[in-house]
């Protein structure tokens, strides 16, 4: 389990910062002028120059994504039921998640929009929660399927 979750961990980091990259290009085709938008205004002003902005970023969606990674040997427990993975892995996504959002300003430095901000992150797990789950119900009962089939011919 040890080396599964290093191993994660150094597979996620590199996932992390080119996701992080491929975002900021998303985001810059999507909204921006022609230019490139790689990270907030205020990130920028924190940091003191774009360079060290971009560096940081990069690096904090190194470590997101090390977390997601890292955190999802959670859903091989099999000891462990459903709600209890569920729960433990959205926590700790949360706590990764919310300060690196944070100090990255992709959300407002208010009560109304971290309030926001983790309103939205709960959709889109629940959202992600849901399809993934649909999609594990529906291979299992085609595995069903096929093994009465299997049956049922001999």
């Amino acid at each position: 389990m040890k080396k599964k979750i290093l191993f994660r961990i150094l597979w996620g980091f590199p996932s992390g910062m080119a996701l992080g990259q491929i975002i900021t290009i998303l985001i810059s085709l999507v909204y921006g002028d022609g230019g490139y938008y790689p990270c907030v205004p205020e990130l920028i002003s924190l940091m003191g120059s774009e360079l060290g902005a971009v560096a940081l970023q990069a690096f904090l969606c190194g470590i997101l994504s090390s977390g997601f990674a890292a955190a999802s040997v959670i859903w091989e427990i099999e000891n462990w039921g459903l709600v209890k993975q569920t729960g433990i892995y959205f926590l700790i996504i949360s706590l990764i998640m919310m300060p690196i959002a944070y100090v990255t300003y992709w959300m407002e430095h208010s009560l109304k929009g971290i309030a926001s901000y983790f309103g939205i992150f709960v959709l889109i797990f629940v959202l992600i929660w849901v399809i993934q789950y649909a999609i594990a119900w529906w291979n299992v009962k085609k595995l069903n399927r096929s093994l009465h089939q299997k049956e049922d011919g001999r």
